[in-house]
Parts: structure tokens; sequence; C-alpha cells
């Protein structure tokens, strides 16, 4: 009965304390009351009726309902919260993604393509209250999907995203560029881009450093990653007579330098990821510096229970009335 019950007025409990105040009140007076007579010989007394010795049940009778009444008093009660979330500071961010040849080299596992879908889609789960699009650029660049809050949508747009959808080459400058004519009509409070690249800006006609300045007018901030190990890695290097790749050792080259000045100057970072573990470090970190403030607001519906215990004691009492005025009457 006292399942999931939280009390309004548990101080009320104290009033427990009265049950054997009034326990020891009532054997004073019923020994008060009680007459004694002396007499050589009960014999002729001797009964076995069982009545009488049920008398004291009248009396916990009313203890009990007393003790209902003050549960009651105490106000149990049930609590259901229901919880609203209201986001004031939205964030727009658009993901640029490299899908040149060489983020299908392996250092990272099964690949550095397929690594960044895997961790970019936990990183979007993650963005609930926030705008996200998609921008892939390789030798040229397009956006894949304009920033949106329907995730689902950006997530199977993430998924489709391969290889081969451009002409092969390196066009940061594009992709950066791209990404901010997605973003510069944005009234949000903030707007980002990540911008992920694993090579040397060689391909399209904008140049980073301009795209950099664009981003800079219209008050993008933008963090960008290099992709790929230190030294050496496993990469593409020809096709096989059956269409598939041929992998051989090719040298990681990326312009860091560039990459940390498009952050430097657009009040970002540069991150450089090796690995699997350290990409997704990257992602989280980016996500604990860019928050969305969200204002929650929590309702609090309260049910009642304390009508069961009024009845409960109620039941006593009248159930205590009729014994004592139907089967208990003449020992009273």
């Amino acid at each position: 009965m006292l399942d999931n019950i939280e009390f309004a007025n548990p101080q009320l409990f104290w009033l427990l304390l009265l049950l054997p105040v009034a326990i020891i009140w009532h054997l004073l007076k019923h020994k008060e009351e009680t007459a004694t007579l002396k007499i050589p010989s009960v014999a002729g007394f001797t009964t076995n009726d069982l009545l009488p010795k049920l008398k004291p049940v009248l009396f916990a009778f009313r203890l009990l309902a007393l003790a209902a009444i003050i549960v009651a008093l105490a106000r149990p009660q049930t609590e259901d919260i229901s919880t609203r979330t209201k986001t004031t500071k939205g964030i727009d961010i658009v993901m640029a993604i490299d899908v040149s040849s060489s983020m299908l080299a392996r250092d990272l596992k099964p690949n550095r393509l397929s690594a960044l879908k895997e961790v970019a889609a936990d990183f979007i789960r993650q963005r609930p209250s926030d705008r996200i699009g998609l921008v892939v650029y390789a030798g040229e660049s397009y956006t894949k999907t304009p920033i949106t809050s329907d995730k689902s949508i950006v997530l199977n747009a993430l998924k489709e995203i391969t290889y081969g959808q451009l002409n092969d080459g390196t066009a940061i400058g594009m992709g950066l560029a791209t990404s901010v004519n997605r973003l510069k009509e944005s009234k949000s409070i903030s707007k980002v881009i990540i911008l992920l690249t694993d090579g040397v800006n060689n391909s399209g006609f904008i140049e980073p450093q301009t795209a950099a300045d664009l981003a800079v007018e219209f008050d993008i901030k933008t963090y960008t990653i290099g992709l790929g190990t230190n030294g050496n890695a496993l990469s593409p290097v020809a096709y096989n007579d059956d269409g598939s790749y041929r992998y051989g050792m090719r040298q990681v080259e990326i312009d860091e330098k560039l990459l940390m000045d498009i952050a430097n100057v657009t009040g970002g970072q540069y991150f450089r990821a090796t690995d699997n573990d350290k990409l997704e470090a990257i992602y989280e970190e980016i996500n604990k510096l860019e928050k969305t403030e969200v204002e929650e607001f929590k309702y609090y519906k309260y049910e009642e229970k304390f009508r069961p215990w009024i009845i409960f004691a109620g039941a006593l009492l009248i159930i205590e009335w009729l014994f004592r005025n139907t089967l208990f009457r003449s020992f009273i």
C-alpha cells in the first residue's frame, strides 16, 4: 500500500507516539474501573464464554483507526514528473567531409572514410537540438544535405557518402566556401563548420584563405581536422584488372599550417587525428566546446492517496461502534 509513496507532511508521523500513550492510559483506566471481590471459591462463577475475552479488540480497532488517520494527515501521494526542454541558443553546424581517394587509406580501421562516417554519426546523434548539414568535397564540392533539424535525413545522407562521386583531388577552399554558403543566411546564435581533410589543397578555383575570410565575414567558426597517421599509410595506388584498388604504402601529407591558419582566423581550433580513438576524442571535444543552451522545465503532478486511509479508519470505527452496541453491549 506504501509502494512508491511519498508524504507531504511526514512530520505528522510524530503523532504515532500517541498510540503507546493511549495504550498506557487505557490500561490504567481499566485497572481503576475494575472492582475487586474476594470470595473463598470461584467454582460457581466459572464460564467458558469467549466473548468477554475479545472485548480488548474494540480498543485495538480504535488504535488502528487513529493510526490510519495519522497516516492520512501525513498526506501520502505519488509524484509524476514530466520534463520539457526549450532550446534557447541553437547551433547550426556544417560538416565538410573530404572524399578524395586518399580517404580510403587503411591507417584508420577499416579505412579513413568509414571511420569518419561512424564517428560523425555519433556526433550527430548527440546534437538533438541543433541543425546540421553536410558538404562533401574532393576535386570539387557540393552540398549533400542543407542544414536541417531532421537528424534521420542527415544520418541517411552520411551513410550514402562514398568515394567516386566527385573528381579526385583535394579542394579545401571549395569545401570551406560551400560550407560558408550554406551558413551565411543562418539566423542562429552560433554557426560552426567542422572541416576534415587528409591532404593538401591541390584543386578548385577558390583559395582556402579566401574561403576563411568569408567565414570570418559571416561570423562562422571553423574547426579543422587533419586525418591520417604520422609517416606512411596503406593507400590506393592503382586499380587491379577487376576494378578493385591496389594498395601500397604512401607518405601521409597534410597541410597542417593551412588548417591551423583557417581555425585560428575563424576562432576555431585545429586537431590531428592519427587513429580511430583520436578521431572519436576530437569529435567529443568539439561536442563539449559547442554547447547548446537548453532551458529545462519540470512539471510535477501529485496524486493524493490519503482517501483509502480515511476509508479504512472510518470502517474500523463503524465496526467498533457496531460491536460495542451489539455483541459487547452487555459487557460494557
